[in-house]
């Protein structure tokens, strides 16, 4: 597990507190202290409350408590705690508020999707897409490793993915399959992965050495077939099924028995039911 750094973190309260807090500064609240609780609304999978409580400290409070990412808390369960000046008590609290109600709705979800697939194919892994939050791809990362799914490509230099855009500069699919020969002796390290649509398409790729096959937007019953064939001919190939998967229907890609579901949907789920308490210190 990984932290945003204080840099990224100042970053993100310089766009919301560019200057200083108009309201606050209209109120006769100087010397007064503040301490304010942010608690879940509902069963919740905790993340990104250590970068949460680092922006209450960065704007002058002081953490009294915060639970760990990565936990299963009960509906009315406190999150985080913290006090300081009335001031910056509000500075720090939509900011850290908000930064958690995105966070944990998504590794929530993730962990929801997780489990439905779990209860049916235990070696079906959840894989997170680079669709992301533009700006905010760490972020989203760490939600998603919180709830339990693993991050699908975290970018193009980092894995070989070919789409039917990049079949377009061959002349047909025959030159494409003698291609990935080519690459493939090109890849000591790295595995060669291609979407496909198709069950001839796919017999095809796996006889011609892609090591992963992505199937995009497939049927249920097409999906089996390949899986058959792929488990009798050439079990070491991983297929992925992706396009449209959610909480709603992931538990009847993984009982095909593919390899792991490619999702967007978790970055798209709304926010957690997340609500907070501030009370004046005497």
């Amino acid at each position: 597990m990984f932290n945003l750094t204080n840099s990224e973190l100042e970053k993100y309260i310089q766009e919301d507190i560019p200057y200083f807090d108009l309201t606050t500064s209209l109120q006769k609240c100087k010397d007064k202290k503040a301490q304010l609780e942010v608690y879940t609304r509902e069963d919740i999978v905790v993340s990104c409350t250590e970068e949460a409580a680092t922006i209450a400290k960065l704007l002058n409070c002081e953490v009294e408590f915060f639970v760990k990412s990565c936990t299963k808390v009960s509906k009315g369960e406190i999150l985080l705690k913290y006090s300081g000046e009335y001031e910056d008590i509000h500075k720090a609290w939509r900011a850290a508020q908000m930064f958690l109600e995105y966070s944990c709705k998504i590794s929530t979800q993730a962990y929801k999707m997780k489990e439905k697939i779990d209860e049916v194919n235990n070696s079906c892994e959840l894989l997170t897409t680079r669709k992301t939050f533009p700006f905010s791809k760490r972020f989203c990362i760490k939600a998603t490793l919180c709830g339990g799914a693993t991050p699908h490509r975290l970018g193009l230099s980092e894995s070989i993915l070919f789409f039917d855009g990049h079949r377009l500069i061959y002349k047909d699919n025959k030159e494409f399959y003698e291609a990935i020969k080519e690459i493939k002796s090109k890849l000591a390290e790295k595995k060669l992965g291609v979407e496909s649509e198709s069950y001839e398409d796919s017999v095809e790729l796996m006889k011609y050495g892609a090591d992963t096959i992505q199937l995009d937007k497939i049927d249920l019953q097409t999906l089996e077939k390949i899986v058959s064939y792929k488990n009798v001919n050439f079990p070491n190939v991983k297929i992925l099924a992706a396009g449209g998967i959610n909480l709603s229907n992931v538990q009847e890609y993984a009982k095909c028995g593919i390899d792991g579901v490619v999702t967007s949907s978790v970055y798209v789920c709304g926010l957690a039911n997340l609500s907070s308490r501030i009370k004046i210190i005497e």
